[in-house]
This record gives structure tokens, sequence and C-alpha cells, in this order.
């Protein structure tokens, strides 16, 4: 496949994004050919790590291509969708799960679908270039692809404001929120790639690691927990208007340009996951959401106003000041039958 490059070199499985001019957006073809490779590495003696990355400067993965979820959608299909975000999930686990080490190596924008992809296995190592984001809520979703798990595990309520206002994280923000293990300046990284491929060791990324430049989150922890720790959507706004700070001015500015409705079950998905505290029961409620999120959220909306028309005016189902709760639980019900399965083919 052009748009990825999946192989064998030595004792190391290697999965490289190829998609450069589309930064690495990943289709739903990239998704299946992930997973069937790490299923046979799974198995495969000979196969010791797995080492992911990507072509370009720009991105290792800026997200998942969603011309064909927009295209399926506004034509009344929403099951395209719907097994997309299945199977992409059930990927995501696996990558989780993976009983050997997994390296990604992260440069440029890694977002949404690439936070899936780059930022669940064990060795994820940043540059000074990375840019890590979950920005779904501006386009109707949740910060999905098991990132809501690791917005729920990360300090203080980090995973509210970073999910809400979709922040971009530099190398060492991302490191202390969780999205990142390893801070390795981007001129060692052939070297060090081209060594994993000859030895697998992944202990050689610990060794390369250094310190990472200064980040800006832990100097905001006092006022991201004072303001995003507030009970509701409504009440987190209502904190931030109360405050005429730079920090909770920008913070408004930012969750204004979002579905109302996507910030209020991101919200309450996270802390559904603070308080399970398990990968996979994260994916299932994210999946709640998206399944229904053509049908009765504000995804292709926002797709149109993004993407499509790129008018920048998306016209939400919901005000911020004023999103029911009924909506958000009613986004957020069980799936019955149509629940997330982590088996192929269910």
């Amino acid at each position: 496949m052009s748009d990825i490059n999946i192989r064998q070199i030595g004792p190391t499985g290697r999965i490289t994004f190829t998609r450069e001019k589309a930064l690495n957006a990943m289709s739903y073809d990239m998704c299946t050919a992930i997973e069937v490779a790490l299923d046979q590495w799974a198995i495969d003696e000979t196969v010791k790590m797995v080492l992911i990355d990507a072509m370009g400067d720009k991105a290792f993965c800026a997200g998942g291509d969603i011309a064909d979820l927009y295209e399926t959608g506004t034509s009344g299909n929403f099951t395209f969708g719907q097994t997309f975000w299945a199977d992409e999930y059930r990927m995501n686990a696996k990558l989780r799960e993976f009983p050997k080490p997994v390296a990604s190596f992260m440069q440029g924008f890694t977002m949404g679908g690439g936070v899936g992809v780059g930022c669940h296995g064990s060795h994820r190592v940043v540059g000074d270039s990375s840019q890590i984001a979950m920005p779904e809520c501006g386009i109707g979703l949740v910060p999905d692809v098991g990132g809501s798990y690791i917005l729920a595990t990360a300090p203080g309520h980090l995973g509210e404001y970073l999910g809400l206002t979709a922040a971009r994280m530099g190398p060492t923000d991302a490191i202390r929120a969780g999205f990142a293990d390893y801070y390795i300046p981007q001129d060692q990284w052939p070297v060090l790639v081209s060594t994993l491929e000859k030895t697998a060791d992944s202990t050689l990324i610990e060794t390369a690691a250094t310190t990472a430049p200064t980040g800006m989150l832990e100097g905001l922890q006092d006022k991201v927990d004072r303001h995003f720790g507030a009970e509701s959507l409504s009440e987190i706004v209502t904190s931030l208007q109360s405050d005429n700070s730079p920090f909770a001015t920008d913070a408004l500015k930012k969750m204004r340009r979002n579905s109302p409705l996507a910030m209020g079950c991101a919200l309450e998905i996270i802390r559904r996951t603070r308080v399970d505290g398990d990968f996979r029961a994260a994916l299932t409620q994210e999946y709640r959401f998206t399944y229904r999120a053509m049908e009765h959220g504000d995804f292709l909306e926002g797709i149109r106003a993004q993407i499509i028309d790129k008018d920048r005016n998306p016209q939400w189902r919901h005000q911020i000041d004023n999103l029911p709760d009924q909506a958000v639980q009613q986004m957020l019900l069980p799936l019955g039958e149509a629940s997330l399965t982590f088996h192929k083919g269910d």
C-alpha cells in the first residue's frame, strides 16, 4: 500500500506512514493494515519489537482521513463510520496490549487518529517539532482512539483542559500529560532507528533520552485544576468567565469554537474513565458517542464548517452556556447489540 509501508527488518516489525502530502492522515485501509501486521507479529517469534514512524517533517499523523466519513455520512450511510471507528478502536487496544515493545517516533503534528497509533506503545518518543493534541471537539467528536484514557490519567485536571480546549503540547508537555515517554533530539533519530532495526533493543531508547525543553503545563497546573475541576461544562465556563487572566481568556476562546455537545460528552467520558481506570472501558465509552455522532451529534456540521466549506462558522445543536444534561446522557447510553467488541468480525 502506497500510503503505509509495513515490513520486517531484522528482528523489528516496521510501520511507516508515507502520506507526507496529506500529513500522514490515516485511512481505513491503513488502519486495517496495521491491525493485520500486529496480529502476525504478536505470534511471530522472529519479531522482537515494533517501531512506528512517518515520512516528512510536518507530521507523524495529523489525524484520521475524514473525507470518506463525511461523504458517506451526508448520504445517510452511517454504517461506514461506525465500522471504521469500531475497527480503529480494536486496533488501538491491540497496540496498547501488544506483548512486545512498541516504539513510536512522533515528529510534527500527532493528533486524533495519530494519537491512537503513536501514544499507546511502550516507548513513545518526541522531539523539538512534536505537537500533540486532541482537537476532536472542534469537529463535533470527542477525544477518542483511547485518547480519553490518557486524558483521564493526566495529572490533576489537565485532561479536561486539553480535551476541551484542544491545546497543543510540545515535547515536555506531552510527556507530562502522559502522551509520550522520552525526549530525544530529532537529529539523533535516524541512527537510533537504524540501530533498533538491527537489534530490537528498546533499552537504547531509554539510554538516548535526555531532558526536554521547558514546557507550559506545569506552570498552569493550579489554574487548570481550579477551573477545569468544576462539576459541569457550564460551571467550567462560569469559572473561567470570573477570571480575567490571559489563561482563562484563552481557554474560553478555544472552547467557544467547539461543539458544546462534544465537550459535555468528552467531560463525562474523561471522568467516567478516571473512575473506571480501564483502557477498553474508555474505548467503549468513546464508541457510544462516535456511533451516534453523525446522526445525532455535531460531527457532519463540524466537518462542513472546518474542512468542506471552511467558513469556520458551525451551527452547533446547543449553546455552550446551556447544554442539557439529557443530551449528554443520550449520546452515551449503552448500545446493546451494537456495543463495541474487541474481536474481529463481530
